[in-house]
């Protein structure tokens, strides 16, 4: 039995009146995808906490590890990447002996949800282990797929399963990974460009080598600029080249959203709105061409994101 079945079923609804109680005052630094999913009906929402939360704790594991004071050893990263595969071998023999473990599969279960986002993840988390950084664009983009598609997928598909009762529900009526992947390489894009400070201190690096390469960008350059938040001038040329991409996959995300959203009820359709206009947000505050653009003042401060949530509502009502 579904472990949220005797939760509230009110999400039968097909007005838009659960906007009447949204209240995101203190929530408004926790990540995007959990304040788009505070829309949903209870149910869902706990889903989707324990499965986000699955997917975070080895993320963090990894980012934990690589970003030490000191270089991780070989002994240290084998370790880890034998936690992963253990991990996610529990997850596909449906092992619940662990408490947590029970709880996720009782969520994969009750929302009829395909465990391949976990081992997209897995198998990009073992490569972050087993590898310094991205000799190509192109492996970057395979390596979003399960560090950032995969749990997008998780939330695509948690929009488009329908109830059939209390504990039954069917699988969406499209392919959670084509509605997924623009959107989740767009937002990811745009943890790139505001995390460059916070990142490049932590001794992280998402940017491909054959870009750093195409805009002779040294480590020096990569220094300077994080920590004075003002971009060397070959460091400007890389992020506007990001920007740029960033933009293709905001656009087909937007093409996606248009022909997939129409068929969810309201609260799932605003849940991507939510997702798409926070990270617009930020992607408008990176123009890397400005002389006074600072990285520091790329993420929003609090007030600045309820005005985004309080509009991207206020359009989805008035288009409603």
């Amino acid at each position: 039995m579904c472990y949220i079945a005797g939760k509230s079923m009110c999400a039968q609804r097909a007005h838009i009146d659960f906007l009447e109680d949204l209240d995101f005052s203190q929530i408004l630094t926790n990540p995007i995808l959990d304040i788009a999913a505070r829309v949903w009906e209870e149910d869902r929402y706990e889903a989707f906490k324990v499965c986000y939360r699955s997917m975070r704790v080895v993320d963090d594991l990894v980012d934990n590890l690589k970003s030490g004071s000191r270089p991780a050893d070989l002994t240290e990263a084998r370790a880890v990447q034998g936690m992963i595969q253990d991990w996610i071998r529990s997850l596909r023999d449906r092992d619940s002996s662990e408490p947590f473990m029970a709880q996720l599969l009782d969520a994969v279960d009750c929302f009829r949800m395909p465990i391949w986002p976990w081992e997209r993840l897995a198998r990009a988390m073992i490569y972050d282990l087993t590898h310094d950084g991205f000799p190509t664009f192109v492996q970057f983009l395979r390596y979003t797929e399960g560090a950032a598609i995969a749990p997008a997928a998780v939330f695509m598909h948690l929009c488009g399963v329908s109830r059939i009762n209390a504990d039954r529900y069917t699988p969406p009526s499209f392919d959670v990974r084509v509605a997924a992947r623009p959107l989740a390489v767009f937002s990811y894009l745009v943890h790139i460009m505001r995390d460059f400070q916070k990142d490049h201190g932590e001794g992280l690096n998402y940017f491909a080598d054959n870009l750093l390469s195409l805009h002779r960008v040294s480590s020096r350059d990569l220094e300077q600029s994080a920590q004075t938040g003002n971009p060397t001038e070959p460091v400007r040329a890389l992020l506007q080249t990001y920007r740029s991409i960033a933009e293709y996959y905001r656009l087909k995300a937007r093409q996606v959203m248009e022909r997939i959203t129409p068929s969810l009820e309201d609260r799932y359709q605003l849940s991507w709105e939510l997702i798409y206009e926070l990270y617009n947000q930020i992607y408008q505050r990176v123009t890397p061409a400005r002389p006074d653009f600072d990285l520091a003042a790329v993420q929003p401060e609090p007030p600045a994101v309820q005005a985004c949530i309080r509009q991207t509502i206020a359009d989805f009502r008035h288009g409603k």
